[in-house]
C-alpha cells in the first residue's frame, strides 16, 4: 500500500520549513498566496491527510459526534439516527456511528475507540447486556475523562448526564385505558425486552391503568421475556391455554406476533380481539388489519439529543446542569383497535 505524505516530507521536497507547510495548509495569512498554492497543490498530489488525533489534542475540538446504537435493524433507532444526522449537519458537525448489537463488550469497545480524540461527545442508547447486568462504569469513566454523553431512550438513572426519553409510563397507561374503555375484558401483556428500563416503565403503566379503574390484572395473561427466542418458544402454548380479547405489546416483535397469532386463530379484529403495539415501523401501517401503535417520535428524540450535546459542547459554563427532556408519545389508532365513542 502506498504510504501517505507527512508534513516533514512535504517540507523537505519543497525546500521550506514544516511550520510553513502547516500554516499554508491551514490558509494562514502569514504565508504568501503563491506559497500557499504551491504547498496545497503538492499536498493534494501526494494524498496528504492531516493527523486527526494530533489536531484534536491541539485544538480540543473535532466537531464530530460519536453515536452508539444498540440495533440498527430496529426502525425506531433508524428514525432516531435520522433526527441526529439532520441536526448535526445543520450545526456543522460530522457523525461517526457504531452499533453495539446489544453487546456490553462492543459498547465498551466503541466508547474506548472513539474517545481517543476522534469525537467531542457521545449520543447513545444503552445495550441490553449493560442494562441486564446493570454495568455502567464504562459510561462514568468516559464522563470523568471530560467527554460528555447524552443518553436517549434507554438510560441509566445512575449516570449523571443529559437524557432524552419518552413518556413510557404515561403512554402505557393511556394505551391500556384505551383497550379497557373500548370493551376489552381480558388483556394480555407481552414483552421481549423485560430487562430494559423502558419495559419496566411500560409494565408499571399497564398495572397502574388497572389500578386507577379499580380492576385487577390477570397474572396468567402476563408474558414478559428477555429475548425473542424465549417469547417465540412460549407464545403458541400461551394462546392455546388462555382466553383473552386484548393485547398490549411492549415492543415491535411482540406486536407483530400478537397480530399474526390472532389472525391464525381466526379471531375477528377488532370485534373480538384488539392489539396495541409499542412500535411504529412502516410495517404497522401495512399489516392487514393495520396495527394501532404508540408512536415514539424517533426523529424528534434524535434531534433533541443532538441539540443538547452540541449545546453542552459549545457552552462556556463550567457548572452545567444536566437535564432530562421527555418527548410525548402519540397513540395512533388504526384497524387493530375499536374506536372510542
Amino acid at each position: 500500500m502506498k504510504s501517505k505524505a507527512t508534513l516533514k516530507q512535504i517540507a523537505k521536497e519543497l525546500g521550506v520549513s514544516v511550520s510553513t507547510v502547516s500554516k499554508a495548509l491551514n490558509d494562514s495569512p502569514e504565508i504568501s498566496d503563491p506559497t500557499k498554492i504551491r504547498v496545497q497543490e503538492y499536498a493534494k498530489l501526494k494524498n496528504y491527510k492531516p493527523n486527526i488525533i494530533g489536531l484534536n489534542l491541539k485544538n480540543r475540538s473535532t466537531r464530530t459526534i460519536g453515536v452508539i446504537i444498540p440495533n440498527i435493524l430496529n426502525p425506531f433507532f433508524a428514525k432516531v439516527f435520522k433526527g441526529i444526522e439532520k441536526v448535526a449537519d445543520e450545526k456543522g458537525y460530522k457523525v461517526i456511528t457504531c452499533i453495539s448489537n446489544e453487546s456490553l463488550e462492543k459498547e465498551i469497545s466503541a466508547l474506548e475507540m472513539l474517545s481517543n480524540g476522534t469525537i467531542d461527545g457521545f449520543l447513545l442508547s444503552i445495550s441490553k447486556e449493560a442494562q441486564k447486568a446493570q454495568k455502567f462504569d464504562h459510561f462514568k469513566s468516559i464522563i470523568n475523562e471530560g467527554t460528555p454523553i447524552v443518553m436517549f431512550d434507554r438510560v441509566a438513572d445512575e449516570i449523571n448526564c443529559d437524557k432524552v426519553i419518552v413518556d413510557d409510563y404515561d403512554s402505557a397507561i393511556n394505551a391500556t385505558n384505551h383497550l379497557i374503555d373500548s370493551g376489552c375484558k381480558n388483556i394480555a401483556l407481552f414483552s421481549t425486552i423485560n430487562q430494559l428500563s423502558v419495559s419496566s416503565l411500560r409494565t408499571k403503566g399497564f398495572y397502574k391503568a388497572f389500578e386507577q379503574k379499580g380492576l385487577k390484572v390477570n397474572e396468567d395473561l402476563i408474558l414478559l421475556t428477555d429475548n425473542v427466542e424465549e417469547f417465540d418458544d412460549k407464545i403458541k402454548h400461551f394462546f392455546d391455554t388462555n382466553s383473552f380479547d386484548g393485547v398490549f405489546a411492549l415492543d415491535e416483535h411482540t406486536s407483530s406476533i400478537a397480530m399474526k397469532m390472532g389472525i391464525k386463530k381466526g379471531l375477528k379484529i377488532p370485534k373480538e380481539y384488539c392489539v396495541i403495539g409499542f412500535a411504529d415501523g412502516v410495517w404497522s401501517r401495512r399489516l392487514t388489519p393495520s396495527l394501532s401503535t404508540v408512536s415514539q417520535h424517533g426523529p424528534e428524540i434524535g434531534a433533541e439529543a443532538t441539540k443538547m450535546l452540541i449545546e453542552k459542547l459549545e457552552s462556556k459554563e463550567e457548572n452545567y446542569t444536566h437535564r432530562t427532556i421527555v418527548i410525548k408519545t402519540e397513540l395512533r389508532q388504526r384497524e387493530s383497535t375499536r374506536k372510542l365513542n
